[in-house]
């Protein structure tokens, strides 16, 4: 996992973090990462982010001649050349 280090992080705000962290029983690393996914717009959890794309994926209307195109045979094809 990548390494975050924040410089003369402003004296109130680490306070801040510091209380925050430990009101939810979070270290200030956590703490961090929470504040961090909210600032983002990332709050959901990656595995209801990834479900989310399926069902748009599989919502998507597919056209006929798409549906009739056989990945077997384009492949042998692509292979024969």
């Amino acid at each position: 996992m990548p390494l975050l280090q924040v410089r003369e992080c402003p004296e109130d705000i680490y306070r801040k973090i510091t209380y925050a962290a430990k009101n939810e029983n979070r270290t200030i690393a956590q703490q961090i990462i929470v504040l961090l996914e909210k600032a983002l717009g990332q709050e959901e959890s990656n595995i209801s982010r990834r479900k989310n794309i399926l069902k748009k994926i599989q919502s998507r209307d597919v056209s006929y001649e798409i549906k009739a195109v056989n990945p077997v045979e384009l492949i042998r094809e692509d292979r024969d050349r």
